[in-house]
């Protein structure tokens, strides 16, 4: 037998290597961002401090200098260094400031949502409100 059959007939025999399998934690950590997303990128000046109310959960990402966040009713500060990200809940309050000699360039990521969702979620409310008021009122007659 030749030398380069053999070693064919060899590697065709072996099994094919199987692709690298990945946790379901490896794709939830992927794809755990809800899409579409609103991005706002800002700057954080030196020596100075900016104040940001959450209007819907978010993800606050520091690109470049590190930044000290302080959060309302938290009593922990945070220095975030560069590429270092922050959960953030609707309705919290953050302070933001660095000492670097540069501002700081910061990003706060969130789902995007449709225009008078505020309004909608409201309305929502309401409803549900009326239908409670509507419950009690006939279980009272």
């Amino acid at each position: 037998m030749d030398d380069a059959f053999q070693a064919a007939s060899l590697t065709a025999s072996q099994p094919a290597p199987q692709p690298a399998l990945h946790s379901v934690a490896d794709a939830t950590e992927r794809f755990d961002d809800p899409l579409p997303a609103q991005s706002i990128h800002f700057a954080v000046p030196p020596m100075r401090t900016l104040t940001w109310r959450v209007n819907a959960s978010a993800a606050l990402r520091v690109q470049a200098a590190q930044v000290w966040v302080t959060r309302a009713r938290s009593p922990y500060d945070h220095w975030l260094q560069p590429g270092e990200t922050l959960r953030l809940e609707r309705g919290e309050r953050i302070w933001l400031s660095t000492e670097a000699a540069l501002p700081a360039r910061v990003s706060i990521t969130s789902a995007w949502q449709p225009p008078f969702a505020g309004v909608r979620r409201g309305m929502e409310r309401l409803a549900a409100w009326l239908a409670l008021l509507t419950l009690r009122r006939s279980r009272e007659a």
